[in-house]
């Protein structure tokens, strides 16, 4: 796998994947209270955040788009 995720797009996706995990388990907007949005967004939040920590995102690979500058 050649890293393809820039700096801030790493930045943008953890975040972003943080807080589709862990906001459904607090239940803060009542928007969860479905279990299967729950689970969605918390396998959504996964991906995510998993593909910020290894810089390699299949879906930008498959488009051709590279963020990253190396």
């Amino acid at each position: 796998m050649i890293a393809n995720l820039g700096r801030f797009d790493r930045l943008i996706r953890a975040v972003a994947g943080l807080a589709l995990f862990s906001l459904p388990l607090l239940n803060m907007p009542a928007i969860w209270s479905s279990a299967a949005l729950a689970y969605g967004s918390m396998g959504v939040g996964v991906v995510l955040f998993l593909t910020a920590f290894f810089r390699f995102c299949p879906l930008y690979r498959i488009i051709g788009i590279s963020t990253c500058r190396i």
